[in-house]
């Protein structure tokens, strides 16, 4: 049996990082993106006020249009990629981060009929667990899962925000 790293797939502010993947205008009607994007902007300002970095993609910016502002990622300097994953992009953060345990996804998982999502199966090697909440077009269950991923980020109630 292999020895499992103390803390491992604990979601703790330090150890821990947001994913924000292709949330864009020519994804607007595509269904549940109003949904998908009201959670990714709750994940997104519970990340801003306990100092979790946040990392935005952004899939051909050129032909799909920039992030929906009412993700409130101002101040996020996106990362263009043509691939679906947006691991490649953003390895040099990664790299930089070699405490990381957790990794929260929110985004849309496009080509989920193509297989595992991309972004889960290159972020993290095999067959270390982590903590991902996934927020997918064709998924509405996972719509309610981030109050569970975001929980965990607070020491205690008396937590400063």
């Amino acid at each position: 049996m292999a020895a499992v790293r103390p803390g491992l797939g604990r979601v703790v502010p330090g150890s821990s990082i947001l994913f924000l993947c292709d949330m864009q205008e020519k994804f607007r009607h595509t269904v549940y993106f109003p949904q998908i994007v009201s959670v990714a902007a709750r994940m997104l300002k519970v990340a801003r006020l306990l100092g979790v970095p946040a990392v935005l993609t952004e899939q051909y910016p050129q032909g799909l249009g920039p992030t929906v502002p009412e993700l409130g990622a101002e101040g996020l300097q996106p990362w263009p990629k043509t691939c679906f994953s947006m691991v490649p992009v953003v390895q040099q953060e990664l790299d930089m981060r070699p405490q990381l345990c957790s990794v929260l996804l929110c985004g849309l998982d496009l080509p989920s009929h193509l297989g595992p999502p991309q972004p889960k199966k290159d972020v993290l090697p095999d067959p270390e667990p982590s903590v991902l909440p996934f927020l997918t077009y064709d998924s509405p269950l996972d719509l309610g899962l981030s109050p569970s991923f975001r929980t965990p980020l607070f020491t205690s109630g008396s937590h400063p925000s």
